[in-house]
């Protein structure tokens, strides 16, 4: 009978045993971006960061995997239709609704238990480019925004609204431009139309009627198209090609919307020029500015859910975002505004405020389309070949179509 016992927890150990050790062999999870391979940011990844995380989570191995821009969406397209693709993504943020309605993001509101936790730390404008259907599908990763960049020699003081900004019109020097853009896409356009109070769709993103051809909207874009037909705001906007940062530098334009890559450009090639910095001009709507960035975001077939939500965690610290805020990656946390690196920062200061009332890109995974018809329809007003409530009337239907078939 002993040896019948001594046997059976012999033959148990011989089972239990290998089953513990394979449980505790390192696990590697993949990480895909488009940092390109010898640029700071990719050098702080895979030099500082990934080790640091390896240190404190031993049996997590974390490989990265830089992509080229373009190609990328592609490339993880393929990869999810054919089963396979990364365990984690930095996703840039007009392209998560699309995976998400495409089901191959991990639905983090629901898989992640201390999801809200993270939730709460980060910009609410960021944020919001990972919502699809009521519910979240990443955390951001980094972000950026415009702010109103100005020349205090040609323009003392920044307007703090839209009616100061019109009222510098009647004093613009000859062969000046008070203000510039290269265009009518998103990023140029919708800062204006929130700033007036106005939107592309309702909240819930199921309709445009009412919205995008509302009252707030078609004053927006009336605005531009009245400043630009006046020869107040450059020709930029209807795409004539004008330098915009060309004719900043050179004294011809003396405001425009810019992010936190102006900076570095401005301090190599123009060391010696004083740049004026505000908020976006005010209207009834506040002011109000457009969400950049990438989010992180975890593959719905990872084979190793809890290790990629654990790597997702650490992108959501104040070391990771504080250290890749140093290479350009401007911080989503808002634990860091009082940090001292920002707070003496020479210009990031600025941006981290704009963000608090910054705004996401519709959500949706038809905006490419969306923000066609709504340029499309901003363009006809600026070249006068059509009123701006008609052009925007246009512009609802379509997107009401676009909206229907998602």
């Amino acid at each position: 009978m002993k040896t019948k016992i001594i046997l059976a927890v012999l033959l148990a150990l011989f089972v239990v045993v290998p089953a513990a050790i394979a449980q505790s062999e390192p696990v590697t999870i993949t990480f895909w971006h488009t940092y390109n391979e010898v640029s700071p940011e990719n050098q702080t990844l895979v030099e500082t960061l990934i080790p640091m995380f390896e240190a404190e989570h031993p049996n997590i191995n974390v490989e990265s995997v830089p992509y080229p821009y373009d190609g990328f969406r592609q490339a993880l397209l393929t990869s999810a239709a054919g089963g396979e693709g990364p365990d984690l993504v930095r996703l840039d943020i007009i392209w998560s609704p699309e995976f998400a309605a495409q089901g191959v993001l991990m639905n983090l509101s629901e898989q992640m238990p201390d999801f809200q936790t993270f939730a709460d730390g980060v910009f609410p404008g960021p944020l919001s480019t990972n919502l699809y259907q009521g519910a979240y599908y990443g955390l951001p990763l980094d972000t950026n925004t415009r702010i109103f960049i100005y020349n205090p020699a040609v323009m003392p003081e920044a307007p703090a609204t839209i009616d100061e900004l019109a009222a510098m019109c009647e004093s613009l020097p000859e062969g000046s431009f008070l203000f510039s853009d290269g265009g009518t896409y998103g990023w140029a356009l919708l800062p204006w139309i929130w700033s007036f109070g106005g939107d592309v769709t309702d909240p819930e993103i199921t309709t445009a009627s009412g919205y995008v051809n509302g009252e707030a909207s078609v004053a927006a874009v009336q605005f531009i198209a009245d400043m630009v037909q006046s020869g107040c705001f450059s020709d930029g906007f209807i795409g004539s090609g004008l330098d915009t940062w060309g004719g900043y530098f050179g004294g011809t334009i003396q405001s425009m919307l810019e992010g936190p890559w102006f900076y570095p450009t401005a301090e190599q090639q123009y060391p010696d020029f004083e740049v004026g910095a505000a908020l976006m001009p005010a209207g009834a709507g506040g002011p109000v500015s457009v969400v950049g960035g990438e989010n992180v975001v975890v593959f719905a077939g990872t084979e190793h859910p809890e290790e990629a939500l654990e790597f997702l965690r650490f992108t959501q610290s104040e070391e990771y975002q504080l250290e890749m805020s140093k290479v350009g990656q401007l911080t989503v946390l808002n634990s860091l505004l009082d940090d001292e690196y920002f707070v003496d920062h020479p210009y990031y200061g600025m941006f981290l405020e704009q963000l608090q009332t910054a705004k996401a890109r519709t959500p949706h995974p038809a905006y490419n389309e969306i923000e066609t018809v709504l340029g499309d329809a901003a363009q006809l007003v600026l070249r006068g070949e059509m009123s701006a409530q008609e052009a925007m009337d246009l512009a609802a239907e379509e997107i009401d179509a676009l909206l229907a078939d998602s």
